[in-house]
């Protein structure tokens, strides 16, 4: 039967233990939209995409200028 060669201290082991029970998503509120949405994510709100309450890729304007 396999034994460890050395004592793994309680640290190291507690380290590993923490990973898998980590809390539900924290939730943020956009500033510029009032959108809800998960810490440090880009998210769209009515064909923009928005990060950081700045608007990142603006696909409303690219429909514009294809019409």
């Amino acid at each position: 039967m396999a034994h460890p060669k050395r004592k793994i201290s309680r640290t190291r082991r507690d380290k590993r233990r923490t990973h898998y029970k980590a809390s539900t998503p924290q939730i943020a509120t956009c500033p510029t939209t009032g959108e809800a949405h998960l810490y440090h994510r880009a998210h769209w709100h009515e064909g923009k995409l928005y990060y950081r309450g700045q608007v990142l890729v603006d696909s409303t304007a690219a429909e514009d200028n294809d019409a």
